[in-house]
């Protein structure tokens, strides 16, 4: 198996094709990067902008270049000595233009009598034996639908028509009768849908990649790249979607011969990747909450949450605020998932297995609701009980769990009942259920929890609670607010132990905010007092009715500063629906989002106060943010694993969410730089857009052409008066010594480093300023002089990266 030194995600879009991919393997290979991370390949839906929604996975997008580019684009990675790591979907398909979709297209056209009506995972009998589709804007525009070339169509959208369903003179509404779909209104789906998606995403249905002949048709393609020796590696995409994300794991390893093979596993705080999945780690959500919060002022955490409960009226409480939120998705958005449960928890338990009866007494409403109850206490995003009788008749279905699973459940119930006394029994007799991979309930019940997880609490909750926004990203809890060095030296040291070819990331197509953004954020636990001065001004210049969100806007902005009105309101108006307190997606309110709206103008508008207040800010808070952010990319690129850069991160990135951080990036800009670095042009200072780009390329040059200098890890602490200040780390005995600077703006305030100081074991030279130092005890404000951070590199290894 070939693992990555490191790798660089690129967005590939139709702006962006895989030949303009090729054309930027010279700059990459200069950058040091190791191998190329791409979006998905295969053909998606319409000009799709981010290839999530594929559409046929038998072959490569061709708004994205075809297989052809992606020959190209793989002969120029090889030919510099880079690998490629491509990003594929397997839990669903898209299917918003259905004729775009040939698996889907035949669904709808033949019914249950489709062969692809097993690569579905619909619930036929919840339609009357029909797919529902909720796109009409109400019942009563079925009196538009039309029949024109062999199609229904209604509007711009047309369907296929099953065979010997119309003759001329038949009205398009009986025809739609006839059809084995049925068209109703999108505001339906909550309750009504009958076929598994992606979240709450109606144009994404879910694909039952346990079927081995799904599996092989969806991954024909796939195969075809990993045979030609095309793609090096795979990132596998949501794979809590899946009916068995480790069975499924199993047979891609089979598949692709052993290659390297990344999953977008979320891991909840505490929470390790199940040991039977065969693939070398995660995309590095987890390492991401790690890097962050060792760089964030414990100190902060008590002005911070008094400065939060003003805004609120009253201290926010998490728990509370996470369950009500998992109950709104799971009575609202995800309805329909819960109800399917419910339906089949009123079925006879598998066997007659222990509880059933009484669950299947019960009405489905109460059903529902003991079933969402269970999942709104759920801590992680699911279990992974599998149904191991099929492969060996002496293991129990509950043994294919493990006893993580089977106690998480059991706390789930246990909280879920002392919430809702009157469903106790019902979750009682639910709970042996739920713990049977042997029953359909046990099974999607696993599927499903997921999506509560991640709608409730990721793309609701973090953006209501706002105390600091650094702390608001994939995987993370937002109440652990900080991390101690120590702490933070144990969990490396596990990860080299245990996740050493996992992948570290900073920013993502998915993160809430940029690395840089975050960075400066951060700062606002060092300097919260002040910000509980600076923010009840900004409060008043532009007056919004929610105190929370106000604050997490002005985080963001803060943190994104100097930005494009545009590129603000877009996420202010995001942010603002997301969080579903005052405004919808699907109704949304016009007059709180014309404040919102007006909160950003006061920001961008020089004859604002709100301006002249947020600027200033920006400009006191900057140099901080600055060393965070130089500081967290030294220790995320250094650290065990297989660090990834995110397309353009190179360079100062302060984004917000998606869209914002799929915006276009100066290539040339940056290679224009790198040159002028390699030729010897100083770096001035942390502000200057070099100086993380000098960070960026020399650490990857480093990891790609001197790996033994990453073997090992072994904390590096400081002596004296700013010994906090100082997060160091060893990679090995005779590895380089990463040095960064935390909590800078303290360090200021208490005149530096001083006399501190740090013991190295021998000479060593910095990669970034060229100056040598040790062995022995070494002044840290010296060695940290030019820049807040250093890579230490033994001078007897020194190959001048």
């Amino acid at each position: 198996m070939k693992i990555p030194a490191s790798t660089y995600r690129l967005q590939i879009r139709p702006e962006f094709t895989l030949d303009d991919a090729a054309r930027l393997v010279p700059y990459l290979a200069s950058l040091g990067v190791n191998w190329l991370y791409l979006s998905p390949l295969l053909e998606s839906v319409g000009a799709s902008e981010h290839g999530y929604d594929v559409s046929d996975p038998s072959r490569v997008d061709r708004e994205r270049g075809g297989r052809e580019a992606l020959e190209r684009v793989a002969a120029a990675a090889h030919g510099a000595g880079m690998g490629i790591l491509v990003d594929i979907v397997p839990n669903h398909l898209g299917v918003e233009v259905p004729e775009e979709t040939p698996w889907w297209w035949d669904l709808l056209r033949e019914g249950r009598g489709s062969r692809y009506a097993e690569a579905f995972d619909v619930d036929w009998d919840a339609g009357d034996g029909k797919v529902l589709l909720p796109v009409l804007g109400s019942a009563e525009d079925l009196g538009l639908l039309k029949v024109e070339g062999e199609r229904l169509w209604y509007y711009e959208h047309s369907y296929p028509l099953a065979p010997g369903t119309y003759a001329d003179g038949d009205s398009a509404e009986a025809v739609h009768e006839r059809q084995h779909y049925r068209l109703v209104p999108w505001r339906e789906a909550d309750d009504r849908l009958n076929y598994r998606r992606f979240f709450a995403v109606n144009t994404l249905a879910g694909v039952r990649v346990e079927v081995p002949w799904v599996f092989e048709e969806s991954h024909a393609e796939v195969r075809r790249w990993l045979e030609a020796g095309l793609v090096d590696g795979l990132r596998i995409d949501h794979p809590d979607g899946l009916r068995d994300p480790a069975e499924y794991l199993e047979r891609l390893r089979e598949l692709s011969g052993g290659a390297y093979t990344l999953v977008e596993k979320i891991l909840e705080p505490g929470e390790a990747l199940p040991a039977d999945f065969p693939c070398e780690g995660t995309t590095g959500y987890d390492a991401l909450g790690l890097v962050d919060r060792v760089l964030v002022d414990p100190a902060g955490e008590e002005p911070l949450t008094a400065l939060d409960t003003g805004l609120r009226g009253e201290a926010a409480d998490y728990a509370e605020m996470i369950h009500g939120t998992k109950r709104w998705m799971a009575d609202g958005l995800l309805h329909a998932e819960i109800l399917r449960l419910a339906r089949l928890a009123a079925a006879p338990a598998a066997g007659g297995g222990v509880g059933g009866s009484e669950a299947e007494s019960e009405p489905l409403d109460v059903l529902a609701d003991a079933l969402a109850e269970i999942a709104a206490h759920f801590p992680v995003y699911r279990t992974y009980f599998r149904d191991m009788t099929a492969q060996d008749g002496d293991v129990t279905p509950q043994q294919g769990g493990g006893e993580h699973d089977a106690a998480v459940l059991a706390e789930a119930c246990r909280a879920a009942a002392a919430q809702r006394p009157e469903l106790a029994a019902t979750i009682g007799a639910l709970e042996p259920r739920l713990a049977d991979p042997s029953e359909e309930l046990c099974r999607r019940f696993q599927q499903t929890t997921g999506m509560i997880m991640a709608k409730a609490v990721e793309d609701t909750a973090f953006y209501r609670y706002s105390r600091l926004g650094t702390l608001t990203e994939v995987g993370g809890d937002p109440t652990a607010f900080a991390l101690a060095p120590a702490a933070f030296h144990a969990e490396l040291a596990e990860r080299e132990r245990h996740l050493g070819h996992s992948m570290t990331t900073l920013t993502t197509h998915d993160t809430k905010r940029s690395e840089d953004t975050r960075a400066r954020i951060t700062v606002l636990a060092e300097l919260a007092d002040e910000w509980a001065q600076v923010l009840p001004r900004l409060l008043k210049a532009a007056p919004l009715e929610d105190g929370p969100l106000a604050n997490l806007l002005w985080q963001a902005i803060l943190g994104a500063w100097p930005a494009e009105e545009d590129r603000l309101v877009q996420y202010a108006e995001k942010a603002a629906r997301e969080a579903g307190v005052h405004t919808l997606w699907t109704d949304p309110d016009e007059a709180f989002e014309d404040a919102v709206r007006r909160l950003v103008h006061a920001a961008v508008d020089p004859a604002s106060g709100a301006h002249t207040a947020i600027s200033a800010y920006a400009e006191r808070v900057a140099p901080f943010g600055a060393s965070n952010a130089l500081s967290a990319k030294l220790i995320q690129l250094a650290m065990p694993g297989v660090p990834d850069v995110y397309q353009g991160t190179e360079f100062w990135d302060r984004s917000l969410c998606d869209p914002d951080n799929r915006r276009t990036v100066d290539f040339a800009a940056r290679a224009e730089a790198l040159a002028a670095l390699d030729a010897g042009m100083p770096v001035l200072g942390p502000l200057a857009e070099e100086a993380k780009l000098l960070v960026v390329s020399r650490t990857l040059r480093l990891r790609r052409d001197r790996p033994e200098l990453f073997a090992g890890y072994a904390p590096v602490e400081a002596e004296g008066l700013a010994a906090e200040h100082l997060v160091g780390f060893r990679r090995g005995e005779r590895g380089v010594t990463a040095l960064a600077t935390r909590l800078p703006a303290g360090l200021e305030r208490d005149g530096g480093w001083g006399t501190t100081t740090v013991r190295l074991a021998r000479a060593a030279r910095d990669a970034f300023t060229g100056r040598s130092f040790g062995p022995g005890d070494v002044l840290v404000g010296e060695v940290l002089g030019t820049l807040p951070v250093a890579l230490l590199v033994p001078e007897e290894e020194d190959h001048h990266a």
